[in-house]
């Protein structure tokens, strides 16, 4: 059994961050020495709140957790893993939709460095049918998502 610390990676464009990355964050933490968690910028996407918004949201949602980072990043995963010393990516899976798109992921990224490993984390049934795109429509058209999405993410939410 190694000793060594293990570093984690939650990556994601999170936008928003939703009760079911919170779970995953949750479950994360307590596997990992440390979690980092990379708010992706990605300029080919359209975003309701800009990749600093999203991080510092994070931030603030995440400040209970003393093994939790939050940064912003560019370009690929396994670049942003390889300059953090991440060994491990946290995927977070809902459905058998998800699985097949993050099991690619998985081996796409294994193939661009054998250093960092994947493991999926299930989110709890409870929150599987929670989605960013579920959560910014129901938001946007007046829908109450106080059970979909912490606090913070549904004060903003609200003033957009």
């Amino acid at each position: 059994m190694s000793t060594k610390a293990n570093v984690a990676g939650y990556l994601g464009t999170f936008d928003p961050f939703t009760c079911g990355h919170l779970d995953v964050v949750e479950r994360a933490s307590k596997i990992f020495s440390k979690l980092i968690i990379g708010v992706g910028k990605n300029h080919r996407k359209k975003t309701l709140f800009n990749a600093d918004e999203r991080r510092d949201m994070l931030q603030e949602i995440c400040k209970k957790f003393m093994n939790v980072e939050v940064k912003t990043f560019e370009g690929l995963a396994v670049e942003f893993a390889k300059v953090n010393q991440i060994s491990v990516m946290v995927r977070g899976i809902r459905t058998e939709a998800d699985y097949v798109y993050e099991m690619q992921m998985a081996m796409m990224n294994h193939i661009l460095s054998d250093q960092i490993e994947t493991i999926f984390i299930p989110t709890k049934q409870s929150l599987s049918h929670i989605s960013s795109s579920l959560v910014k429509e129901v938001s946007a058209l007046g829908g109450d998502v106080s059970s979909l999405v912490p606090p913070v993410i549904k004060q903003r939410l609200e003033k957009k």
